[in-house]
């Protein structure tokens, strides 16, 4: 058994390990990388994907953890709960060919970069064939993992394990009426009607500048991580100490690069909480969920850098570092204007109150195409009459439209429904913070943010995968995933806004 033990650890170790360097080699690709190294790449990551998942379903490792699984009673409470979990992991594992990972890993580094490219020239048939080769690939995998019910449950559990989409659909079926009714009255107000934008035109230094200041305040640990730049803005961890997190510098908007810095810094904060110690390098120090992942970006984003008093601490520093931007802005204006309930085509971009239905739009699109119900070709068309039917407007291009994420050319299917999940969970979360530390308001507003990272660390990060997301939620909130209190908190803070 000891044996075992130790064979165990090490092949953990030595996957954290791949898993590293496939990070980092994802990473570059994504920032620094020049454009024609995109063949290599791909060549490179399905290398690493291959023997990683080769290692992960060896018949040496499978046969070492049947040994601890049988003697689990004989098993300390650290090492069962690694072998419970890193057996359940592998056995799911042991039903996709390495073949195969190798093969999507390939064809998703590719088709990332002929994503940037249509992007850019908002030509979507140009990704269209290798989106049509990744939902093939995506059909086939769920014919491997083959969770029971709905066929999207097999790529759904990969996100939020424990997951289905019929829990989904009814969740969201409740969710989307009850936004969309907030949705109608607000924009029947006399404010809504008569709202304008704030343009706030800042350089790229000055941007770079105020997220950098941002950063620091959160006590954010730059000598275990870095901020770079992306077209899209992500977080990657490729060691314990070594977290990064991209933002994407705007001409003009409402200071996009700041809401996305402070979002991924959520996410990174996570990672560089998770367990260490006695679980470093195992199954366990890792996220339970996408969902509850997301709960902390949202939490940092929305609870915390959309918050009344946090525009009391920060105008002062915005005034400081870009005073010839905000000439004739004030901090309830400034707060006010970073709040705006305005139907947009950009989901990264959306407003709290239709974010939701950003990600309700792509969950309905990814049921449809992994069923068969629609094709590649007609996706643009059904992307822009749900955006219609949704929100009354329709995206002029592709690249405000279908092209605008880059998910669908990494094989991220069931990725978009953990948005709304963590964004229920990250009010719930608020909400419990609240009861427990009634300052809260007056700490944020002089730009004191340790007590909230502590509390975090304490209340979710440090359990790593040793409970499921739903545990966590019960035993810091006192209940599961509730849509209602994600509502209420809206309620209470849009209806004043638009004197309804």
């Amino acid at each position: 058994m000891e044996e075992s033990l130790k064979y165990i650890y090490k092949e953990q170790k030595e996957l954290t390990n791949f898993g590293g360097i496939a990070a980092l080699l994802g990473w570059d690709q994504m920032t620094y990388m020049p454009l024609k190294g995109s063949g290599a790449r791909a060549e490179q990551l399905s290398l690493i994907s291959r023997l990683a998942h080769e290692r992960a379903i060896s018949d040496e490792l499978y046969t070492h953890l049947k040994t601890l699984k049988d003697a689990a009673d004989q098993l300390d409470e650290r090492d069962r709960i690694i072998v419970t979990r890193l057996a359940k992991d592998i056995e799911k594992a042991r039903k996709v060919p390495s073949a195969f990972v190798e093969q999507m890993s390939r064809v998703t580094s590719l088709a990332y970069m002929a994503w940037q490219e249509a992007r850019e020239k908002n030509t979507f048939s140009s990704f269209a064939p290798h989106l049509e080769t990744i939902i093939e690939l995506e059909q086939q995998y769920i014919e491997y993992v083959r969770i029971p019910g709905h066929p999207y449950n097999s790529l759904l559990d990969d996100c939020e394990e424990g997951m289905t989409v019929d829990v989904l659909q009814r969740e969201f079926h409740t969710l989307r009426s009850q936004l969309v009714d907030l949705l109608g009255r607000i924009t029947a107000s006399t404010v809504y009607q008569h709202q304008k934008p704030l343009k706030i035109q800042l350089t790229i230094d000055q941007q770079r500048e105020l997220c950098t200041s941002l950063l620091k305040q959160l006590a954010f640990p730059m000598d275990r991580a870095r901020l770079d730049v992306s077209t899209h803005p992500f977080t990657t961890s490729m060691a314990d100490d070594d977290v990064r997190i991209t933002t994407n510098y705007e001409k003009e908007g409402l200071l996009s690069s700041l809401f996305s810095t402070m979002h991924e810094a959520g996410h990174a904060l996570y990672e560089l909480g998770l367990p260490q110690e006695e679980y470093k390098d195992t199954v366990i120090s890792d996220a339970p969920s996408l969902g509850l992942h997301e709960s902390q970006s949202r939490f940092w984003e929305n609870m915390i850098a959309r918050s009344q008093p946090f525009w009391t601490y920060f105008t002062p520093v915005l005034n400081t570092i870009a005073s010839d931007a905000m000439v004739g802005t004030d901090e309830r204006g400034l707060y006010k204007a970073m709040n705006q309930v305005r139907p947009s085509f950009i989901r990264i971009e959306a407003d709290e109150l239709t974010y939701c239905l950003h990600v309700i739009l792509r969950f309905e699109l990814e049921l449809d195409l992994i069923t068969g119900k629609i094709t590649v070709a007609e996706l643009p068309g059904c992307w822009n009459q749900k955006m219609t039917e949704f929100f009354g407007i329709t995206p002029p291009t592709d690249k405000e439209g279908v092209l605008q994420d880059m998910h669908w050319s990494g094989g991220e299917f069931g990725y978009f429904p953990t948005y709304a999940i963590g964004t229920m969970y990250a009010s719930q979360l608020f909400k419990q913070y609240e009861r427990e530390h009634p300052t809260v308001h007056d700490d944020v507003s002089q730009g004191q943010f340790t007590p909230v990272v502590h509390w975090l660390h304490e209340h979710v990060h440090r359990y790593g995968r040793l409970l499921t997301a739903d545990e966590i939620i019960k035993k810091t909130c006192g209940e599961g995933l509730n849509s209602t209190v994600f509502v209420t908190y809206l309620k209470e803070k849009y209806c004043p806004l638009y004197d309804i």
